[in-house]
C-alpha cells in the first residue's frame, strides 16, 4: 500500500515539473517577441526621426534662391550639420547636403497669363529646370543612416539655364 501512494507523489510531481517547465518557456518566449517588437520600433522611430531632420535641410535648401547670382547650388553644401529634433538642447543628428544637381532642363512652353507677368521671362526665355537634393542624416547615438533624394522644378531664365546646366 505504501508503494502506491509514493508512486502517486511522484507523477504528481512529475506533472507539477512539467507544467512548471510549460509555463516558463512560455514566459521566455513572451519576453523574447516582445524584446524583438520593441527593438522593431525603436528602430523605425530613429529612422523616421532621420528622415524628418533630413527633409528639414531639403526644405531649408528648396527655400533659398540658389539660382540667382551671386548665390549658386554649390552654397547650399552642408556637412555636419547639426539637428536637435526633440528641442532637448542635444544634437540629435548630423546632416550632410549636397549641391542640388541640374538632372534636366526643358524650354517651358508658351507661359500662361499668370507667368508672362514675371520679371526676365519671355516665351522663349523660360526654362523648366529639375533639379534633384540629396541629403544624408546620421543619428549621433546609433549611427543609423539615411540617405534622402528629392526633385524640385524650377523656372528659370535662359541665362540662369546656362549658368548651371550648361549651354
Amino acid at each position: 500500500m505504501r508503494a502506491a501512494g509514493s508512486q502517486r507523489g511522484v507523477i504528481t510531481i512529475f506533472v507539477s515539473m512539467m507544467m512548471l517547465l510549460l509555463t516558463t518557456i512560455l514566459v521566455v518566449t513572451a519576453y523574447a517577441i516582445s524584446t524583438n517588437n520593441l527593438n522593431a520600433v525603436g528602430n523605425v522611430q530613429v529612422r523616421d526621426e532621420a528622415i524628418a531632420a533630413g527633409q528639414w535641410y531639403i526644405e531649408a535648401a528648396i527655400q533659398s534662391d540658389f539660382t540667382t547670382p551671386p548665390a549658386s547650388p554649390a552654397d547650399l553644401v552642408l556637412v555636419d550639420a547639426p539637428m536637435d529634433i526633440n528641442n532637448d538642447g542635444v544634437v540629435d543628428y548630423f546632416v550632410d547636403r549636397e549641391a542640388p544637381e541640374c538632372i534636366q532642363a526643358t524650354q517651358a512652353s508658351t507661359p500662361a497669363a499668370s507667368s508672362v507677368t514675371l520679371p526676365g521671362f519671355s516665351a522663349g526665355n523660360a526654362w523648366n529646370i529639375l533639379w534633384e537634393i540629396r541629403v544624408n542624416a546620421t543619428d549621433v547615438v546609433t549611427g543609423a543612416d539615411v540617405r534622402l533624394a528629392q526633385g524640385v522644378r524650377l523656372l528659370v531664365t535662359n541665362t540662369q539655364k546656362t549658368l548651371f546646366c550648361g549651354p
